[in-house]
């Protein structure tokens, strides 16, 4: 009989098989205790729990922990880490130190389907959704390497591979698990999920009234423009986009963040400029400019120095709130848009 996963069983369900077994309620939170805050993967692991309790444990479930296939770090610090999980597929996240904070960047999915026109994950065509367990491993992992050089992780960004709004479930039970006790007990004001534009899901973050912070990778407000770099856009274009995110601040109170990647030629333009600020006119957002990482497979370039300042001098003349964002990690494949689960096996 194929065991299932241990850490997909909660609340009642664990209730139930700690009840057929004759075993007391509070040992689920004992169970808990072990996935969620010391990081088990591994039943005998949980030395105080009974005999009797872990041998059935073990005959029932096992923990499917991701695993570090391997980890390169650039000159820069930023490292890139292959987790590979129970099935053979692969995943990558990594881990940004800076002077004021360390940041986990984790994936969501294995690949991704969305086929950004800028985005190398968007190459991988063979990939599944990612368990709230798998997105956690991801976190401790980094966790790990970030004391193991006497730091701490001080932020998480759902920004790796995938689209975590088409992931919904786990990447918000991930949450519960990072934020929650049981569990590592961040503040979700420390974390940030990422998502093309996923309309639906961007209502359901309102509805469930979502503590953390959003981010929508935007790189344009024309539609023409925004089709051709996210086909997403085709399905959710930016009216509806407006209206969800108009929708996420009177449910939330939050302040969103526009994630603008800057190519030349493309959206880069003062006349982009001007259709983002119109764009920005019915939020309060925050808008970071992204300087572009180049990918192989893509015939773009990242925008010139005075480009940018003009870009950025438009936007604040109109009161926007404006970061421009320098990518780490490129000289290792490491940053935004090129995690592609190159080099996995060096």
């Amino acid at each position: 009989m194929e065991k299932k996963d241990l850490r997909s069983i909660v609340g009642q369900e664990m209730l139930d098989f700690l009840a057929k077994h004759k075993q007391k309620p509070f040992r689920a939170k004992q169970v808990n205790q072990w996935l969620w805050e010391r990081g088990a993967t591994n039943i005998r692991q949980m030395k105080n729990l009974p005999g009797t309790l872990l041998d059935v444990l073990e005959e029932a479930f096992e923990i499917p922990a991701a695993s570090v296939q391997n980890a390169q770090t650039a000159t820069d610090g930023t490292s890139k880490v292959a987790f590979e999980f129970h099935d053979g597929q692969l995943a990558e996240g990594v881990y940004i130190p800076s002077r004021k904070r360390v940041t986990a960047c984790v994936s969501s999915q294995t690949g991704c389907n969305l086929n950004c026109a800028f985005c190398a994950t968007g190459q991988l065509t063979h990939g599944r959704n990612l368990t709230a367990g798998e997105i956690f491993d991801q976190v401790v992992a980094i966790k790990n390497m970030a004391e193991e050089q006497g730091n701490r992780l001080t932020n998480i960004v759902y920004m790796g591979m995938g689209e975590p709004l088409l992931n919904y479930d786990n990447v918000l039970q991930s949450v519960d698990y990072i934020t929650g006790k049981p569990g590592l007990e961040m503040s979700p004001s420390r974390i940030t999920v990422s998502t093309a534009g996923i309309v639906p899901g961007i209502m359901k973050l309102a509805d469930d009234k979502v503590r953390f912070h959003l981010a929508i990778s935007l790189h344009s407000a024309i539609d023409e423009t925004r089709n051709r770099l996210m086909p997403i856009n085709k399905k959710y274009p930016l009216d509806a986009l407006s209206e969800a995110i108009q929708y996420f601040h009177e449910k939330t109170g939050e302040r969103i963040t526009f994630e603008y990647l800057m190519l030349r030629g493309v959206n880069d333009s003062l006349d982009e400029a001007a259709a983002l600020a119109r764009f920005c006119k019915s939020f309060p957002v925050k808008i970071n400019l992204i300087e572009y990482n180049p990918v192989e497979a893509f015939d773009l370039k990242p925008s010139t120095q005075e480009t940018v300042n003009d870009f950025v001098q438009f936007l604040e003349k109109r009161n926007m709130i404006v970061n421009v964002r320098r990518s780490k990690g490129q000289q290792i494949d490491a940053a935004c848009g090129q995690l592609a689960n190159r080099n996995v096996n060096s």
